[in-house]
C-alpha cells in the first residue's frame, strides 16, 4: 500500500482508481499500435506479438502486486489474484467478442497456435490442482517443487509455441473471409513513419506508464477492499484480479478494433501463462515455506473455473464455425456466464469460511 495515500476516504480511492484506469487504457491502446508496427517491420506474426510482447508489458502490474503480496506474507491475496485473474482475463475475450467483434471471435484463427496456448494453460492449471491435493515440498530454501516445475515449463512452452507458430502443419478450410474483419481505426496511428529506435523507446515508456498506473490501480483496489470489509482471498480473486487485468482489457480491445483478432487472443492466453509462471518469484520471496502449500478452496475453485473457460475456447477454435447468438460466439457467452458464476461462487465460499 502506498503510505502517502493510505488515509484517503473511500470516494477518493475510487477516483484515483478511475484515473489510473484511464492512464492504463491510453498506454495499452498505444502499445497495440506500436506492437502491430513492430510485427510488420520484423516479419513477426501477430500471434507472437500478442503472446510475448503485449502479454509481457500488460503483466507488469501483476508482477509488482504478486511480489509485494508475497513479501508481506499474504499468500491468499497472491494466489487469489493470480488464479482468479485467469478466468477474469479470459472473460475479456468474451467481452471483446460480444461488444466489439460480434462475429464469433474463435472462428478467426488460421492456425492451431491459439488452441495450443490454451492447452498449455490447462496443463499448468491441472498441475497446480494436483499439487493442491498431494501437497508441495521444499526443494531449496523456501521454494517448492511445484513453483520450480512451472518456472521451468513456462519458457519451454513459449519456445514450443514459437516454433509451432512458424510451421504450416494444419490449416482450416472453413474460415470467415478477411473482408469480414471490422476495422475501427484508432486515433494517432502515425507510427509508420517512426524510426525503429523511437518505436522501441516508446514501447518502454508505455510499459512504464502501464506499470505505474497499474500499481496505483491495484493499490487502491486493495484499500477499497479493506474499507468495505472483504476477505483477502475474495479481494485477490475478484477486485484485485479485475484491477490488474485493466492493461489486458485495453490492449485486447485495441487489437480487436484494428482487426488483429489473433493478437487479441494470444495476448490473453499469453498473459494467463505468465501469471502462472509468476508463482516462482512469489515463492522465492514468500518466507513461510512453499506458497502453493497455502492454496485453499477459493484458489482451487478459481483454477477450476480458469480451466473450464480455457477449454471452452479450445473447443470454439477447433469447431471453426462457432455457433453465434446475438452476433457473438456461443462460446463467448458461455465464458462470460461462467465468469459471473465464478464470482458468485467465490462470494459463497468466502462466507462459508473458505
Amino acid at each position: 500500500m502506498l503510505p502517502i495515500l493510505s488515509e484517503l476516504p473511500l470516494m477518493a480511492n475510487f477516483a484515483l482508481f478511475g484515473l489510473a484506469a484511464v492512464m492504463v487504457w491510453f498506454a495499452g491502446t498505444r502499445m497495440v499500435i506500436i506492437g502491430n508496427e513492430i510485427a510488420e517491420r520484423f516479419n513477426l506474426t501477430k500471434e507472437f506479438i500478442g503472446l510475448f510482447f503485449l502479454a509481457a508489458a500488460t503483466e507488469l502490474p501483476e508482477v509488482v502486486t504478486t511480489l509485494t503480496g508475497a513479501y508481506v506474507g499474504n499468500a491468499q491475496l497472491v494466489l487469489g489474484n493470480l488464479f482468479g485473474g485467469v478466468t477474469m482475463q479470459t472473460a475479456i475475450l468474451a467481452v471483446i467478442d460480444i461488444f466489439v467483434v460480434r462475429n464469433a471471435l474463435t472462428s478467426w484463427p488460421r492456425k492451431p497456435t491459439h488452441a495450443l496456448e490454451a492447452i498449455c494453460l490447462i496443463v499448468f492449471i491441472n498441475v497446480l490442482l494436483a499439487i493442491s491435493i498431494v501437497g508441495d515440498v521444499q526443494i531449496w530454501g523456501p521454494i517448492g517443487l511445484g513453483a520450480t516445475a512451472l518456472f521451468i515449463a513456462y519458457p519451454a512452452a513459449i519456445g514450443f509455441l514459437r516454433r509451432y507458430d512458424a510451421r504450416k502443419t494444419w490449416m482450416p478450410i472453413d474460415v470467415p473471409p478477411d473482408t469480414d474483419i471490422k476495422h475501427m481505426p484508432l486515433p494517432n496511428q502515425d507510427v509508420e513513419d517512426w524510426a525503429t529506435s523511437r518505436l522501441i523507446v516508446s514501447s518502454i515508456v508505455l510499459a512504464l506508464i502501464i506499470l505505474g498506473a497499474g500499481v496505483i490501480a491495484t493499490d487502491r483496489a486493495e484499500l477499497i477492499a479493506d474499507q468495505t470489509g472483504l476477505s483477502a482471498s475474495f479481494v485477490g480473486a475478484a477486485l484485485l484480479a479485475a484491477a490488474t487485468s485493466l492493461p489486458e482489457l485495453s490492449t485486447t480491445i485495441a487489437a480487436a478494433r484494428i482487426g488483429a483478432y489473433t493478437m487479441a487472443i494470444s495476448n490473453i492466453f499469453g498473459s494467463n501463462l505468465i501469471m502462472l509462471a509468476l508463482i516462482f518469484p512469489a515463492d522465492a520471496i514468500y518466507r513461510k515455506g512453499p506458497i502453493l502449500a497455502e492454496m485453499g478452496p477459493m484458489a482451487q475453485f478459481s483454477l477450476i473455473c480458469g480451466a473450464v473457460v480455457s477449454a471452452i475456447y479450445v473447443a470454439g477454435i477447433l469447431v471453426r464455425k462457432t455457433p453465434r447468438f446475438s452476433g457473438a460466439g456461443v462460446d463467448s457467452w458461455m465464458v462470460l456466464c461462467i465468469y459471473i458464476a465464478s464470482l458468485v461462487g467465490l462470494y459463497f465460499i468466502q462466507n462459508a469460511g473458505g
